[in-house]
This record gives structure tokens, sequence and C-alpha cells, in this order.
């Protein structure tokens, strides 16, 4: 029977030339490739960190804007809480004030025309008998 493989010499030299292909291989191509590969890990966590402490600086400022404007709206809400009593306050005075004027102007108002009727009142009484006697004269002929 023929072996397919012969065991000779030759294996000793092609298994050195696969060692020598496999050393220079590894100097020439897979050492650079791992350090590539090393160089892009350590940049990509880098910048995974970088991320990581820019989100939290966001959320930071975030939660402080948020706060913030809660703040703000709490005192916007007291200061139109203010302005409105200080607006009901006013209305109430100045509906006051016009409620005693125009109760000081209904009184002059009275007065004057109970001076106006008493005068009236006076004038005709004072003009009743010259009336009586015109009428009686008239009537009696």
């Amino acid at each position: 029977m023929d072996n397919m493989i012969d065991l000779d010499a030759t294996v000793f030299i092609q298994m050195a030339n696969f060692l020598i292909t496999l050393v220079v291989l590894n100097y020439l191509l897979i050492k650079p490739i791992r350090e590539q590969i090393a160089a892009r890990s350590a940049l990509t966590s880098g910048y995974a960190a970088d991320i990581e402490n820019f989100s939290s600086k966001a959320s930071e400022r975030l939660s402080g804007y948020e706060s913030a404007l809660a703040d703000a709206r709490a005192q916007a809400d007291q200061l139109r809480e203010t302005m409105k009593a200080e607006g009901a306050a006013k209305e109430q005075e100045i509906l006051h004030n016009a409620q005693a004027e125009a109760q000081s102007y209904l009184q002059a108002s009275r007065v004057e025309t109970a001076k106006a009727a008493q005068a009236a009142m006076t004038a005709l009484l004072s003009q009743v008998n010259g009336f009586a006697s015109k009428a009686a004269s008239k009537i009696l002929g």
C-alpha cells in the first residue's frame, strides 16, 4: 500500500517555514492590528467616559433649570396673588370714594331741591291771596 503522506526531512523544513512565517506575520500584521484595536478600544472607552460625564452634567443642569423654573413659577404665582389683592383693595377704595361722592351729590341735590320747593311754596303762598281774590271776582263777576 502506498501511503499518501510520507514523513521525511521536509516535514521539519516545512515546520520551520511555518514557524518563521508565523513569527513574521505576527510581527508585521497581527501585532500592529492588535495595537490598533487596543488603541481604538481605549479611545472608545474614553469617549464613553466623556459621554457619561457630559450626560451627568446635562442632567444636573436640567434639574437645576427645572428647580429654578419651579421657583420662578412660585414667585410669579405669589406676585400675581399680591397684585390681585392690591387691585381688589384699590377697586374697593375707588368704589367707596365714588359711592361717597355720589351720596354727597345726592344729598346736595336733595337739599337744593328742598330749598327750591320751599321757595316755590313760599312764592305761591304769598300769591294765593291775590289768586283767590282774582278767581272770586271772576266767578262773582
